[in-house]
């Protein structure tokens, strides 16, 4: 036994993830699918080098509030609030149709009614990670696609909250109304505290000492993390609060500089992130779930961009924008991975529904990160013709 086990673990993942890299770069083949493949070598189902993925996986999901913080500050409020608008309908939609789908799925495989439900839900969800991570920036700053990928996946994560809560006070047998109250009132009573200690507090101080690089950087971390920890403790999600951070701070120019610095912070927990889902990946129920899982993934991967191209068009977005954004959002997201493992753990479904719902995600999550490396433009293309970011 190592005598540091997390410093062994992170030597693991960065070596090995930069090995894998440079054969996936060889092979051509997109780096996050590299990164999941390398989870399920070192994890307990693999070589068991790593033991504890969960551990990992919970120091992993700061990125992903780095990512919604960097998200955010690309968004100020005066372009967000009209593409909630727009796309609220088109998320509605696809979301009922998926659900859908899902829950035939499930039923035509014999899954009892709530298990149907649960995988249906779980469908309605594209990934964030996915469908930002390899988003570029000049996407974001100068086309609409960004903008879009980015209302449809709020208002999803928003519902994939909702879901969750339903389902902790299904696990403990009945519904505690006022606490769902508290929970709906605290998205807007943060967005106000976001948006008077940013005012008053947080861009007096920057301003004061802006000669201090250090300090900024500082201070951007603290922010982003403060209010993600505010959100968890009202009960929203910590992702939701890192994006409200961001946003309060788009409109300040010095938006620009934090999000340039930040960057590589990002980037470091994201690897950890996609290596703890290929980690805490059990290969030995692969083949108990794989058919129906396959069957799941393999009409989301298709029904997807068809059902948000569709609905798009219908918006009068352009044809090559709109099936861009459904190839973008043609996966399953992490969110529906929490869903499953809740599920199971409050004893709503079983193993067998829980592991489905795994598997197909990480079966979208490969395929369609390998879609888009080789179609859209990333910062992780294969050729100079697409890289950018």
């Amino acid at each position: 036994m190592q005598e540091d086990p997390l410093v062994f673990t992170i030597f693991l993942i960065f070596t090995g993830a930069a090995v894998m890299a440079t054969l996936a770069l060889y092979a051509r083949q997109a780096l996050l699918v590299a990164y999941i493949v390398l989870g399920m070598l070192f994890g307990p189902s693999g070589f068991g080098l790593v033991s504890d993925p969960a551990l990992i996986k919970q120091f992993s999901n700061v990125g992903i509030m780095f990512l919604l913080f960097l998200l955010g500050l690309n968004l100020p409020p005066a372009k967000l609030i009209p593409l909630f608008k727009e796309t609220t309908l088109i998320t509605g939609l696809s979301s009922l149709l998926f659900a859908s789908i899902g829950a035939s799925i499930a039923w035509f495989f014999g899954f009892d009614y709530w298990e149907c439900l649960i995988i249906g839900v779980a469908m309605t969800f594209s990934s964030t990670i996915i469908g930002l991570k390899l988003l570029p920036t000049t996407v974001l700053h100068h086309r609409r696609t960004g903008e879009i990928i980015i209302s449809i996946l709020l208002i999803q994560d928003i519902v994939a909250i909702v879901v969750l809560l339903l389902l902790q006070t299904a696990g403990q047998g009945g519904l505690p109304w006022m606490e769902f109250m508290f929970r709906a009132a605290a998205l807007p009573s943060l967005v106000i505290a976001a948006y008077v200690l940013e005012r008053f507090v947080l861009i007096k101080l920057i301003s004061r000492f802006d000669k201090i690089q250090e300090y900024i950087f500082l201070m951007a971390i603290a922010w982003c993390l403060g209010f993600a920890e505010l959100a968890s403790t009202v009960g929203l999600s910590h992702e939701i609060g890192a994006f409200i951070a961001g946003v309060a701070l788009a409109t300040s120019p010095i938006s620009l500089f934090i999000g340039e610095n930040l960057k590589p912070l990002r980037d470091f927990f994201l690897i950890i992130f996609f290596f703890s889902l290929g980690a805490s990946f059990d290969l030995e129920m692969l083949m108990v779930v794989f058919i129906p899982a396959a069957l799941v993934a393999a009409l989301v991967l298709a029904g997807k961009p068809v059902i948000f191209r569709l609905l798009l068009r219908n918006t009068g977005e352009a044809s090559g924008r709109s099936g861009e954004i459904g190839v973008r959002l043609g996966q399953i997201s992490e969110f529906s991975l929490l869903i499953a493992v809740l599920a199971f753990d409050l004893h709503v479904i079983g193993e067998r529904a829980s592991y489905l719902i795994q598997v197909a995600t990480l079966l979208t999550f490969i395929v369609s990160s390998y879609l888009i490396v080789m179609r859209y433009p990333t910062p992780i293309a294969l050729t100079d013709k697409l890289r950018r970011d």
